[in-house]
């Protein structure tokens, strides 16, 4: 008999069935064959939040949760935080290898030359309230670009998806700045060619009158490392919504608006706005001890700890960590750093924590970063979005390219716990 193969033997029927296993897994509709009688549909595997389910193969990003490892095409992220750019890493993610100084630049030139907007594209985000979320306005108005570029649909084309790629890089941070300056009642400032990707988002974000605007190069290189860490990072809720839009072949604006929706949600992309506010609520260090036994005994929720994926310390929030010092170097520390240090200090020596593998994670620490950088709360998942965009890029693109998935359009199948078949009751007769 095989070794890759999983012998499943059906107590209801005593029928036994070879099921193959394929790289340590196994084919969901294989299931289908184990049926109790030729009207059974078949056996179908449960599992609620895909906690355990593989929707796709994919050679983009490997983790390994349980030893706290992160990798983008086999490079480790400490490697390309510490030694690369983010359209560096953009690149890596998107094609599979590291560009060629070449390659980069042509890259580069390509996103630069796309940041701007459509001049309508402005008065779309005119349209909405001051006090409107910046995350709700980016979401908006990057699925009405789909109604600029009605080219997008040739998602088959590959030149079509590789100009649509560039603009959608180049874009979100210009859609997200001005969402930030029109919040804040100011006039917007238009992309500066000159500056690197990140330095040209501080740009549009904070140019008051200057007639050049030069962003400080520890903040560039700080958002340069935030954005590299945020990239990618597997089969997420939003990654799975940009495979899941895509596999009905929507143009990639739709896709990626249906993504960056999910990621609007608090459990998602606004984690790290939940850490800042639990931060805020501690209020200062001595009550620290107070809150985490309000945590032990369910009073509370301790944010920014613990994580789907990693059992061990997450290795994104060890790097940004050093970050964070470097910008408090600059900015001045952050109020809030004594009260966050004592949080993890206690956390990591306390059993209930460390039985539970409740480790920092990335989220800890960036919400203090972008604060210090001058930037509101509500930013922050805006901030994720941008740096995102060509993770679920890649996604969406692998999954279009991929046999097994190109033309099935995703399906899940539900366990019916309804009512059975009944007649319909006149409104006179009902109880």
């Amino acid at each position: 008999m095989a070794s890759d193969t999983l012998t499943i033997i059906d107590n209801r029927t005593g029928r036994k069935y070879e099921v193959p296993v394929h790289g340590g897994a196994i084919y969901a509709v294989d299931l289908r064959q184990i049926r109790v009688s030729e009207e059974d549909g078949g056996l179908v595997s449960f599992d609620p939040g895909y906690m355990n389910t593989a929707p796709c193969q994919s050679k983009i990003t490997f983790i390994d949760g349980d030893l706290g490892i992160l990798r983008y095409r086999g490079y480790p992220i400490e490697q390309l935080a510490e030694k690369a750019s983010y359209l560096e890493t953009a690149y890596l993610i998107l094609r599979g290898e590291l560009p060629t100084k070449t390659q980069l630049a042509d890259w580069s030139h390509h996103i630069t030359h796309h940041s701007i907007l459509h001049e309508n594209v402005k008065k779309f985000i005119d349209g909405f309230h001051h006090d409107a979320h910046p995350m709700g306005m980016l979401v908006s108005t990057v699925g009405a670009l789909s109604t600029f570029y009605t080219e997008a649909k040739s998602i088959f084309d590959a030149e079509s998806r590789d100009k649509q790629t560039y603009r959608l890089v180049a874009k979100m941070p210009t859609i997200a700045a001005f969402a930030y300056r029109h919040s804040i009642g100011m006039p917007y400032a238009y992309p500066d060619n000159d500056l690197s990707y990140t330095g040209n988002f501080l740009n549009m974000l904070f140019k008051m009158t200057e007639l050049k605007y030069r962003p400080h190069p520890v903040l560039e290189k700080a958002l340069d490392v935030l954005f590299i860490l945020h990239a990618d990072h597997e089969q997420n809720i939003s990654t799975s919504v940009m495979r899941g839009v895509g596999s009905a072949h929507s143009d990639p604006y739709c896709s990626v608006a249906a993504a960056a929706a999910a990621l609007y949600g608090p459990l998602h992309g606004g984690a790290n706005e939940q850490v800042l506010r639990m931060l805020n609520e501690i209020g200062s260090k001595d009550k620290v001890p107070a809150f985490i036994e309000k945590v032990k005994t369910g009073e509370g929720r301790l944010m920014g700890f613990g994580h789907r994926v990693y059992k061990n310390y997450d290795p994104r929030a060890k790097i940004i960590k050093k970050v964070a010092y470097d910008v408090f170097d600059l900015k001045g520390r952050n109020p809030l750093l004594d009260i966050a240090l004592e949080l993890e200090r206690i956390a990591l020596e306390d059993d209930y924590f460390i039985k539970r593998k409740l480790y920092p994670n990335v989220d800890f620490y960036s919400g203090l970063i972008y604060q210090s950088m001058g930037l509101p709360i509500d930013m922050f998942s805006v901030l994720f979005a941008i740096a995102r965009t060509i993770g679920w890029i890649a996604h969406w693109e692998e999954m279009l390219l991929d046999p097994e998935q190109k033309m099935k359009i995703a399906r899940p199948r539900q366990i019916y716990k309804g009512a059975e078949k009944r007649d319909y009751v006149p409104i006179e007769a009902r109880k």
